[in-house]
């Protein structure tokens, strides 16, 4: 920038009020010299976004953003600098003076590069709705299930097989240069060969910055070959480690929303979007980097990072780790799920649908479970020597963390579940004690299931995991999804022995269908099934609306078995979390309490545990 344009950039920002430009999109109240508000670039419920007026800046004391009243409106907005100057400008009066030949020559230069990406992306949208793009379109519409409204949305396309974008480049005044800067050709080794398209035969995702240009493109194969998918190399416009994929479109709506979701790929994106989830995004073709993380911060201050819930999945979860660790900050940090079955989100969506997955992300698991889950996996915990070696290296991976206030907590957190899980280390039996008799094999077989209530035989002595209640909600709908599916009884009577159910009706239907189920020899019929109930729960059974509505819906089985046990370990995991709860209770009243209070305590962290994703 040259002397004379900086002198101008200078003179406008002493002439911006820049708490009425920053007022227009915050509310502020003055305070002293200063005006205060809520963040408008992360979520907070007490203020501490400041501007001062008198020298022309912002700075927020929760998440470190500062900047200027241009660096306000190209954040806000999504302007370029250059427009944003002009903005200001026009707004107090000046008018923004010629730049430098140099500095309008590079200006110029990024612009038509943006054009001629621009233009790439209108080719290969045309040619997937022409007889070429076949292929490609009926990828799109009929494997992966998109409409034609989200194919416009994301500007998908095809790359046919014959040199066609070149020839259009060309056609159209753009240099060979031009398009090899921009990764839009190669050029052979062979000088004896002419340059080739870089995508040849690939659907395309054209990849766009915040201000919505095109920058790079994803292409992926149709058919067996490889690489499945192929991204532009780094360009003057494109350098993969900052950018993450959709955040032109899920910025919006994932600061709106306070959730921002990191899938691995293209398609998990736009299969989310198409469901609503409007509010994803992607990193290009690499793991996640430290500035994608930034960025994403800027609009969610705990993204959810979803990765498969097979062993690769997992393993890109604990790299993310190394990458999230150095710069966590008071406020930020990520999420994680992992989908079971291994299924990615584009794969669960259409086999299962939204609300399942909606359930994992109510689910998310904290970065320092993960953590945990790093530092222990796959270790062995029966000698002292194997116990030091976790201790060990669990402190290192503290010491990662570079803000001292955040690894403190993270080191005190770290050396509780140490304590608990590796120290106080004793074996527990989940064992009845010498007054309270074992359970009997069947407790709802050929009789009604009644209430059985677990109390403590002394302030510390506790089973393991306190039975979790059933509603009764739930019951009309496993008992709902066993009169349809008569298979589904022998599967689930032995595992709803682990809940409390209380002596309701239901439960004597329940009662009942294990016992027909137990006397039948040859495979039960839904409607013979049905009829023997009506005999002794005739109003019941006609008022089941869950049967009628499972009958409508034309619900799979596949997809009954995913509901019930779903709720099955949501409703396990709730009552586990309130079980530690109350352990903790006691040993905070308590800290020199009996063995059996922190041996309670460790089991249930091992059972809650089983929850995190490879443990099953």
């Amino acid at each position: 920038m040259n002397d004379d344009f900086q002198k101008f950039i200078d003179e406008l920002l002493s002439r911006v009020p820049i708490a009425e430009i920053i007022g227009e999109k915050v509310k502020l109240q003055k305070r002293g010299r200063e005006y205060m508000g809520l963040c408008p670039f992360h979520h907070e419920k007490t203020p501490s976004f400041t501007i001062n007026e008198s020298k022309g800046f912002y700075h927020c004391f929760g998440c470190g953003a500062h900047g200027n009243a241009i660096g306000f409106l190209m954040e806000k907005e999504g302007l370029p600098f250059m427009d944003a100057v002009k903005k200001l400008a026009a707004r107090v009066g000046l008018t923004v003076p010629a730049l430098s030949k140099e500095h309008q020559e590079n200006i110029e230069r990024r612009k038509s590069l943006y054009d001629i990406m621009d233009i790439a992306a209108d080719f290969f949208e045309k040619n997937l709705y022409m007889p070429i793009g076949a292929r490609g379109l009926d990828y799109f519409r009929n494997k992966r299930g998109l409409s034609d409204e989200t194919i416009k949305k994301f500007r998908l396309g095809y790359a046919p097989n014959n040199n066609g974008l070149k020839a259009e480049l060309a056609s159209k005044g753009v240099s060979e240069q031009d398009m090899v800067d921009l990764g839009l050709i190669t050029l052979p080794e062979d000088k004896a060969y002419a340059p080739r398209d870089f995508f040849r035969d690939r659907v395309m995702i054209p990849i766009m910055d915040k201000q919505n240009n095109v920058i790079a493109f994803g292409g992926r194969i149709l058919g067996d070959g490889q690489p499945k998918y192929l991204n532009s190399p780094e360009t003057p416009v494109f350098n993969k480690r900052r950018i993450l994929y959709n955040m032109n479109n899920a910025r919006e709506p994932a600061y709106a929303k306070k959730r921002l979701i990191i899938c691995e790929g293209y398609m998990d994106v736009i299969a989310l979007d198409s469901y609503n989830f409007n509010y994803a995004v992607a990193p290009l073709g690499t793991a996640l980097t430290e500035e994608q993380i930034i960025e994403a911060w800027k609009v969610c201050p705990t993204p959810t990072l979803c990765f498969d819930g097979d062993g690769a999945g997992v393993k890109a979860a604990i790299r993310s780790v190394d990458r999230v660790l150095p710069i966590l900050r008071a406020g930020y940090s990520v999420n994680y799920i992992f989908l079971k079955e291994k299924k990615d989100p584009d794969e669960l969506l259409h086999s299962l649908g939204p609300d399942v997955f909606e359930r994992y992300l109510q689910r998310a698991k904290p970065l320092v479970d993960i953590l945990w889950h790093k530092c222990k996996m796959n270790k062995e915990t029966e000698t002292p020597e194997q116990k030091a070696l976790i201790e060990k290296e669990t402190f290192e991976e503290v010491a990662k963390i570079k803000d001292n206030q955040i690894r403190n907590y993270y080191m005190q957190e770290m050396k509780n579940r140490i304590y608990f899980t590796l120290r106080r280390g004793t074996q527990y039996k989940n064992q009845p004690s010498k007054n309270e008799s074992a359970p009997a094999e069947r407790p709802f077989a050929r009789t009604p299931i009644k209430k059985r209530t677990y109390t403590a035989k002394s302030d510390t002595t506790y089973n393991l995991v306190k039975k979790p209640p059933l509603t009764d909600l739930f019951l009309r709908k496993i008992i709902a999804a066993m009169v349809i599916y008569p298979q589904l009884i022998k599967l689930y009577e032995d595992k709803l022995m682990a809940f409390e159910i209380d002596d309701s009706v239901m439960s004597k239907i329940l009662s009942e269908i294990v016992e027909i189920g137990q006397e039948e020899t040859e495979t039960l019929d839904s409607n013979i099934l049905l009829e023997k109930l009506k005999l002794n729960f005739k109003t019941e059974m006609e008022n089941l609306w869950e049967l009628n509505m499972y009958k409508l819906q034309k619900t799979s089985l596949p997809d009954l078995k995913n509901e019930i046990n779903e709720s099955l370990k949501e409703i396990q995991l709730k009552q586990i979390n309130n079980d530690i709860k109350e352990c903790m209770t006691l040993i905070k009243n308590n800290p020199s309490g009996s063995e059996e209070t922190y041996a309670r305590y460790q089991k249930l962290l091992e059972e809650k545990n089983k929850f995190l994703p490879n443990d099953e």
